[in-house]
């Protein structure tokens, strides 16, 4: 018996009737738009529900017919999930996509956002006050997922992580109660959503603290030849490593150049490889700062400049639309000496995928110095994150993409840490959960999840185990 035949169509009308949002079940009209997400590899997944919720007494609602029915939940936000744990086979999905009320208190620096915004959502209204904090590098991420997970962005050195500006969140536990956590309710609530994700309930606020920023910054990106790839890669090690003031976020990336239109015709679909930076200061601080890039000289394409924040934050939304295929195989590197780069280059050389990228992310400043105690995201001493990207279009070629991330990840061994990003992690089991949070931090959090959800209802995530 399938389980839309063990659901009655009685129940379901009971559930639309005790909700404000919408309920969507395969036979209605717009099941199929509801249940897609933004990673193509999850297209073939069919919830028995997606549940569409317009407020926090819906969010309880769905989790209680949920759970009286026996339905696995998945919960979903911006949608971009990389191992699909948005969606759930025969599940009940609680869609947070319409909440998207948002509340600025200029006096205060504070924000209050509900989970169903996004990044270019929530930057339209702090950017009004001159105010941000650390935001998805893709602008179409959801900010609940993406904080809940750390939150590395264009801020990240000079505030810290997206998780250490929460200050406090509404949840709604798996047996319907709305809980608060932080000072004014659990404060090691709060310290498990800084960084632990979505494992201990549905949130249906966050509270972030603000700090000023823009209305404009210094940045964008600077595009090299791939023949110059070993030259720029070398270049990023010693000059990350020769203390680069916190204003200064950059990232390294060897990708291939997309056909846009400020780039030039000769190099499109050729190998590149680009620095792309944002300085969250004065901009003539900026152009200096960023002066030793430029000085590298002949480059295929200048676009360092002063621009608008929203528009750093929207840099690289063209290259992110939904319905490709994608992978990532991440971690953090203790160096960036020679050994890693030749190994990066011959990964990024043996890519089967023109669509596939690889992302060096220079850590420290404000992020190394927030404190362990106060957040579950614990890598803070490693001086980068590597991100191997795949992204393709054909499903026969699967294997072929997933596996070129894992081989070049297992080939940077000797120079990672074992750690694991919560954000860039695939479905890879228990032990890189595990080693996203190291034994101390999983075992507290272990607690916490026995405390809020003893019987692993939302597991549906990078999971965290009941004690």
């Amino acid at each position: 018996m399938s389980i839309m035949q063990t659901l009655a169509g009685g129940e379901i009308a009971e559930l639309r009737e005790a909700i404000r949002g919408n309920v969507f079940a395969p036979d209605d009209p717009g099941y199929d738009e509801a249940r897609v997400i933004w990673n193509g590899m999850f297209d073939d997944v069919h919830p028995a529900l997606v549940v569409r919720c317009a407020g926090t007494a819906d969010v309880i609602r769905a989790i209680e017919f949920a759970r009286s029915e026996g339905l696995e939940i998945a919960v979903r936000g911006g949608s971009h999930s990389i191992p699909g744990f948005s969606t759930s086979e025969g599940g009940l999905v609680i869609d947070l996509s319409p909440m998207k009320g948002v509340r600025v208190d200029p006096a205060t620096r504070r924000v209050v956002a509900q989970p169903g915004l996004l990044w270019q959502d929530l930057d339209a209204e702090t950017q009004a006050f001159g105010l941000a904090a650390t935001g998805g590098l893709v602008s179409t991420t959801g900010v609940s997922g993406f904080t809940l997970g750390g939150g590395i962005g264009w801020l990240v050195r000079k505030q810290g992580l997206a998780c250490d500006h929460l200050v406090g969140a509404d949840v709604v536990t798996a047996d319907g109660r709305l809980v608060r956590a932080g000072a004014d309710g659990d404060p090691e609530l709060l310290w498990g959503l800084r960084g632990g994700g979505g494992n201990f309930g549905v949130v249906t606020a966050l509270e972030f603290d603000l700090q000023p920023v823009g209305p404009m910054v210094y940045g964008g990106i600077m595009v090299f030849a791939g023949e110059r790839a070993a030259e720029v890669a070398s270049f990023y090690a010693e000059w990350t490593a020769s203390g680069l003031p916190d204003e200064l976020t950059t990232i390294l990336n060897l990708t291939t150049a997309p056909p846009a239109p400020f780039l030039p015709e000769s190099i499109h679909g050729l190998p590149v490889a680009i620095v792309a930076a944002c300085y969250a200061g004065p901009n003539d601080e900026g152009e200096r700062a960023l002066a030793p890039v430029r000085a590298l000289g002949d480059p295929v394409a200048d676009l360092f400049h002063p621009l608008p924040y929203t528009t750093m934050q929207q840099l690289l939304d063209p290259l992110w639309a939904r319905g490709a295929r994608n992978h990532m195989k991440a971690g953090y590197l203790a160096d960036l000496g020679s050994g890693a780069i030749d190994a990066l280059l011959r990964g990024w050389e043996a890519k089967p995928s023109p669509m596939s990228e690889l992302h060096i992310h220079h850590m420290g400043g404000a992020a190394a110095r927030g404190a362990r105690e106060s957040a579950a995201f614990p890598h803070r001493d490693a001086p980068y994150v590597v991100n191997l990207i795949s992204r393709w279009t054909d499903a026969e070629t699967d294997d072929a993409q997933i596996g070129w991330g894992r081989d070049v990840y297992a080939s940077l061994a000797e120079h990672t840490t074992g750690g694991a990003y919560v954000n860039f992690l695939g479905n890879e089991g228990q032990d890189r959960v595990r080693a996203a949070y190291g034994d101390e931090a999983y075992a507290r959090l272990q607690a916490l999840k026995r405390t809020y959800d003893p019987d692993n209802a939302f597991h549906r995530n990078q999971n965290v185990v009941p004690a």
